[in-house]
């Protein structure tokens, strides 16, 4: 008899694991971009932007009103999880590896993952994915090529996310930038009590 050498915790992680994880306010990630792992990530304190409680400040309420841009939706995946992917000036580092680009560019092809892009003058200045489910956004990654770029993704997600109906925009972590925006941190109780209701909410990206 040929002896079994698979490894019992070698899981290939499907679009629907993700989806299921996602129900019970859990994610993946991976240690950088060239990591052949993932691992689900269950955050003590979780990260959200409350849906009316986004802060814009003067100088991008001034960005927001030249309206000298383009805002596009779930226009083109692979450029944005692209430009999401890469090294900026400042996050030299990323968690998307290529099981990850491949995993929500499937969910992309189905209806769950969404991308809001800015474009300027023919080209993409700033965007955002994430996933959706019920009333809940789940915000992945975002970038920007230009000043104000991801800021403004951000105000036409919340826009349309209030205008879709939906009731939670998670952010999984804070960081100094998404806090100037408003963003809140929660406990995990509080953020699966929030999470349960969204799921509950018939809203359509």
């Amino acid at each position: 008899m040929q002896e079994d050498e698979s490894d019992p915790y070698d899981v290939t992680l499907t679009p629907d694991m993700i989806l299921g994880a996602y129900a019970h306010g859990i994610f993946p990630m991976a240690e950088s971009a060239d990591s052949p792992d993932l691992f689900w990530v269950d955050p003590e304190l979780r990260g959200i932007i409350p849906l009316d409680g986004l802060h814009i400040s003067k100088s991008l309420r001034k960005a927001l009103r030249k309206k000298d841009y383009e805002v596009r939706f779930d226009h083109d995946f692979d450029l944005v999880i692209g430009h999401c992917a890469a090294p900026m000036r400042d996050r030299e580092e990323t968690w998307i590896n290529p099981e990850i680009r491949e995993l929500y560019a499937q969910l992309f092809e189905r209806g769950f993952c969404h991308t809001v892009e800015i474009w300027r003058d023919g080209e993409i200045i700033g965007g955002l994915y994430g996933l959706a489910l019920g009333g809940a956004f789940f915000g992945e990654s975002m970038f920007h090529r230009a000043t104000n770029g991801s800021k403004i993704a951000l105000v036409e997600l919340v826009n349309h996310l209030n205008a879709k109906g939906f009731e939670l925009l998670d952010t999984q972590f804070i960081t100094p930038h998404l806090e100037t925006l408003g963003a809140i941190e929660i406990t995990r109780e509080q953020y699966q009590a929030r999470l349960a209701q969204a799921l509950k909410v018939r809203a359509a990206f």
